[in-house]
């Protein structure tokens, strides 16, 4: 095994054993409660799941800063369960749309898989790192916004798209609009992606003998 990696594994055990931890592990496994319920048509319960899990992400930070509980695998598992959770968003978004008589929000569902396929690069690029001993960057401005609109727009739709809605009764998104909204999301997603690329490039530059050239 890579020593680099060995050596990060091993520091993932000190202090693991934390609330805050407890609660990360809790929301993976939410994850695909969520997504069962959602494509068996269970929207409602769909919905009180991601509120469960949504509340589990808010009070393991604050857990975890108020009674020093921050830990490596804390760290580790955050992120990992950020990103567990907007993949099976897009999923279950891209399955419901796809499968809709409305022509333009069958064609717009192929969008949902532009942020599927950036998260996943992040998970990988981010376990690249891990194993050359790379350090990945905070959160940068454009991942804060794209984080933010996609849980705006992945929330309204969970409110209001037709189908699905929970309050889609009182007011249903017109098709056209969910689109934009989408498209807008995964733009915002692909230039966030970018802003992030340079990260990789210390790993390039770790993989180059000393001495040699790194262009």
């Amino acid at each position: 095994m890579n020593e680099n990696l060995k050596k990060q594994l091993g520091n993932l055990t000190e202090g693991a054993m934390t609330i805050p931890n407890l609660l990360s592990a809790i929301r993976i496994v939410l994850i695909p409660v969520f997504l069962v319920l959602f494509l068996k048509g269970s929207y409602l319960a769909a919905v009180i799941v991601l509120g469960i899990s949504g509340l589990t992400d808010l009070f393991d930070g604050k857990i975890a800063r108020a009674f020093n509980q921050v830990s490596n695998l804390g760290k580790l598992l955050d992120p990992i369960a950020d990103k567990l959770t907007q993949i099976t968003l897009a999923i279950a978004y891209f399955f419901a749309f796809h499968g809709m008589d409305d022509r333009l929000l069958r064609g717009g569902s192929w969008l949902f898989w532009i942020f599927v396929l950036k998260e996943v690069l992040m998970l990988v690029g981010g376990i690249v790192m891990l194993t050359h001993d790379v350090t990945p960057r905070a959160a940068i401005m454009y991942g804060k916004v794209a984080t933010v609109a996609y849980y705006v727009v992945m929330i309204a739709l969970l409110l209001f798209a037709p189908v699905f809605g929970v309050f889609r009764s009182w007011f249903t998104l017109p098709s056209a609009a969910i689109v934009i909204l989408v498209a807008i999301a995964a733009v915002l997603t692909l230039i966030a992606f970018c802003a992030y690329a340079p990260d990789l490039r210390q790993v390039k530059q770790k993989d180059v003998p000393s001495g040699e050239s790194k262009e």
